[in-house]
This record gives structure tokens, C-alpha cells and sequence, in this order.
């Protein structure tokens, strides 16, 4: 860092703690207090100014959330909002869209999850056949999306439907905002391996949408999914993790918005899982556990934990390019890509660690928390859960956000110049495609 970068990250800190010690009251309800946050541009503080943003470099922006975190006051609103919903919304919608919309995330008055993967439109997403038809000025949508986190708590979804099935099958899809708390909105949770439900199915029968929740205009939907998806590989990469990720959960359904806000800020981070919660700190956890069995002597052990921390540093090293690309005003490129690839490869690897360093005590699991704590008390290790689950989910990654092969098709095509392979669903009207 340069010192005039040092100079102008010093008088962010500044400003913002000068902030916070006029507008911080752990008395005030999270509701309040988000609103204060996300007005003032400090919750999504890397936005533009004219967008609930400061204009801060990205860098800048995870100094904010340190010093929040530091401060001892509560987070910016988490989840799918801000992560995918405001940066697309702000890049494709309208000025009233992005005024009630990206004014309801950075506040948390709102939730988001992504309706976009349907049970035979996975990695070929622009297969899906979910339709959305035009009555009057709302749409009328019928279809099923699969994998859909956070759909039981979410407010609103980011819906990908299919509006023109005469045009070839990337052209007639249009992207929405759709109120989820409709009768025509079922949200079935998904149990998996590892005992938790993150991900859902959503049935979708004779649910509307007004014209006016389209984002990007009608028939555009492809090109606004892509920055979707773009943002969600960047996020949910290698090194791509928050510091100040907030224990209240936003939007309506979850009730934390009346709550006193004080009581969200101390306690163990809440996360999608344990894996996810401690990818960062995996290295460092398996090394003193290592540590502490004797395993540690084992050399082909310790090489395995260096190749871990080798490709621990590749990725923060990745995900420092992939700041300073979005700093310069360039979109998420093939980093994104190769981010995501480097999160599955370390997952993997955390896995086969893990159970090598553990032993035998790897194959003891339980589904809640009261089975978790006998089995740390039994094994005198608290962080054999975290291992077991990490093997459990491992298998995620890979598949969830664009599967790898999707990425390495990504990487081979648009940064290799290699040829795609052959085929003429670019050209022909989706209704003539075989379907599965």
C-alpha cells in the first residue's frame, strides 16, 4: 500500500469511527440501527455515492468492516441482498428500483435468495422452463427452482423465467424481483448429508409479479443473471469472506428487525455450515489439532498442510486481483472463475486432512447440536464436529454456483479462445429444443 492509499484509508477509518461514536447505541433495535448504517453509505460503503455507497476502493470497503467489527457494533445486513441482488440491481435497474430496492438491503428491511437453478436447468441454466406470461401489467409465473438458500427466510427472489419461447433459449429470459410471501410461493427445505436444510425447493404456482419488478428490461434476463453470477462467484471464492458478518439475519421473516441490536453483536458467527464459517482458519485449526494428537510427525501430514497453506495463499493472492480489478471499475473476470475452482480444491483437501489427522474419531457424527457436545465430551476434541461436517458438505462446492466443469468451460472459452463445442441452441427458438 502506498502512502497516499494509507492517508486516504486513514481518513476513511477516521470518518467512520467518528461515525460510530455519534450513531452507535447497542439500546437502538437492529432495524434502527441499520438504517443508520445504510443510509450513511457505511453498509455498503465500495457502492457509488448516488447508490447507498461511499464510492470506496474495494479495499477500503473490508477496512470498513473491520473497524465496524472492532468498534463492537453490529455489521452491515448480510446474506444475498448484498452480496448478489444490490450489486445487480445497481448495475441493470431502474433509479426508482435501485431507491426501494438497494434502499431495503443496505437497511436489511429486506431478504433475498436466488431462484435461479431448476431440477433439469442446473449447469445448463439457460434451460430453464420456468415461464413467466404477461396478463394485464403483472406476470403469471409457473415452474420449480431447485437449490434455493435462504428461500424459507427470504422476502424477495431474484427469479430468472422464461417470457419468449420463440426466441433462441439464452434471448427470451427476463429477471424479476418476486415477493415470496404469496400464495402462489411453496418453499420445501432440502435435508443434506450433513443433517442442516440451507437449500430449498420453491414450487411456483400462478404466482404474479408486476412489470414493474422486471430488472433490465424484459427479454434481457441473461445478461443480468451473468452479473448475478459473476458477483456470486467472487463471493463465494477462495479468500472472498467478510470480517463483519452479522449475527442478525435481515428482512421480515426471521424477526430479528424489532430486536435490541447489542444482543447480535457478541457469539460465534453464524454460518452456512461449519465448513463455510471456517475456511479461513481451517490451515491453522489442522495444524494445531495435528499438533495436539502427535500426528504432526507424520511427514507426509505436514506436507499436506503445507500444500494447504500454499493454496490458501494462492487464493487470497487471487482474490487481491480480483480487488483491484473491481478498484479499477473492471467486472469480475476469470479470477472469479478460477477463485471458485481454488474454494473446491481447498474444501477437498480440508476434507482428506481433516480425517487423516482425527482417525478414527472421523467417523462419528451427530445432526444437532446436544450430539455435537457429547461427542466433544467423549473425544475431548471440540472441533471434531467441524471436521465431519467439512467431509459431509465437501461434495457442495464443486456443484453449487456454477459447478467446476461449468467454470473451467468458463475458462477455457472466454479467456482460452478455445472452441466451444458444437451446437445451435443459440439459433434455434427454445420451443424446438429437446427438453429433458
Amino acid at each position: 500500500m502506498t502512502s497516499t492509499e494509507q492517508t486516504t484509508t486513514g481518513d476513511v477509518v477516521d470518518e467512520l469511527m467518528s461515525f460510530l461514536e455519534d450513531n452507535w447505541d447497542p439500546d437502538l433495535t437492529v432495524a434502527a440501527w441499520w438504517d443508520r448504517l445504510g443510509t450513511s453509505g457505511w453498509a455498503a460503503p465500495s457502492w457509488p455515492v448516488d447508490r447507498f455507497g461511499r464510492g470506496l476502493s474495494r479495499n477500503e470497503g473490508v477496512q470498513v468492516q473491520e473497524t465496524i467489527a472492532n468498534f463492537g457494533a453490529l455489521g452491515a445486513p448480510g446474506g444475498l441482498g448484498l452480496l448478489l441482488a444490490g450489486p445487480t440491481i445497481i448495475t441493470h435497474g431502474t433509479d426508482s428500483q435501485v431507491d426501494s430496492y438497494v434502499r431495503d438491503i443496505v437497511t436489511g428491511q429486506k431478504a433475498w435468495c436466488q431462484l435461479f437453478s431448476e431440477p433439469s436447468a442446473g449447469s445448463d441454466l439457460a434451460g430453464l422452463q420456468t415461464r413467466a406470461e404477461l396478463d394485464g401489467d403483472e406476470y403469471v409465473v409457473n415452474g420449480q427452482k431447485v437449490w434455493t438458500s435462504g428461500g424459507q427466510i427470504a422476502d424477495l427472489g431474484m427469479l430468472i423465467a422464461r417470457t419468449d419461447w420463440s426466441k433462441p433459449k439464452h434471448q427470451g429470459i427476463t429477471y424479476f424481483a418476486l415477493e415470496m410471501s404469496q400464495p402462489g410461493v411453496e418453499v420445501r427445505p432440502l435435508r443434506e448429508l450433513t443433517g442442516r436444510a440451507l437449500f430449498n425447493e420453491v414450487f411456483l404456482t400462478d404466482a404474479r409479479t408486476s412489470v414493474g419488478t422486471v430488472i433490465g428490461g424484459a427479454g434481457n434476463g441473461w445478461a443480468v443473471a451473468n452479473t448475478t453470477l459473476a458477483n456470486e462467484r467472487s463471493g463465494l471464492g477462495a479468500g472472498g469472506g467478510s470480517s463483519a458478518t452479522s449475527m442478525a439475519t435481515p428482512g421480515r421473516v426471521m424477526g430479528h428487525l424489532p430486536q435490541r441490536a447489542g444482543d447480535f453483536v457478541r457469539g460465534a458467527r453464524r454460518s452456512g455450515g461449519a465448513v463455510l464459517g471456517g475456511m479461513g482458519a481451517m490451515g491453522k485449526l489442522l495444524t494445531d489439532l495435528a499438533r495436539g494428537n502427535g500426528t504432526i510427525g507424520d511427514p507426509t501430514i505436514r506436507q499436506e498442510l503445507a500444500r494447504l497453506h500454499t493454496y490458501g495463499e494462492i487464493a487470497r493472492y487471487t482474490n487481491l486481483r480480483m480487488k483491484a480489478a473491481k478498484a479499477s471499475g473492471r467486472a469480475p473476470g476469470p479470477e472469479a472463475n478460477t477463485s471458485k475452482l481454488a474454494m473446491s480444491r481447498i474444501v477437498r483437501l480440508s476434507r482428506e486432512l481433516g480425517l487423516r489427522i482425527i482417525g478414527a474419531q472421523g467417523m462419528l457424527h451427530s445432526y444437532d447440536e446436544a450430539g455435537r457436545a457429547a461427542l466433544a465430551e467423549a473425544t475431548g476434541s471440540p472441533f471434531g464436529a467441524m471436521i465431519t461436517e467439512t467431509a459431509l458438505f465437501s461434495p457442495a462446492p464443486s456443484i453449487y454456483g456454477g459447478t467446476d466443469e461449468i467454470q473451467r468451460n468458463i475458462i477455457g472459452e472466454r479467456v482460452l479462445g478455445l472452441p466451444k463445442e458444437p451446437s445451435n441452441d443459440r439459433t434455434t427458438p427454445f420451443s424446438e429444443l429437446p427438453k429433458n
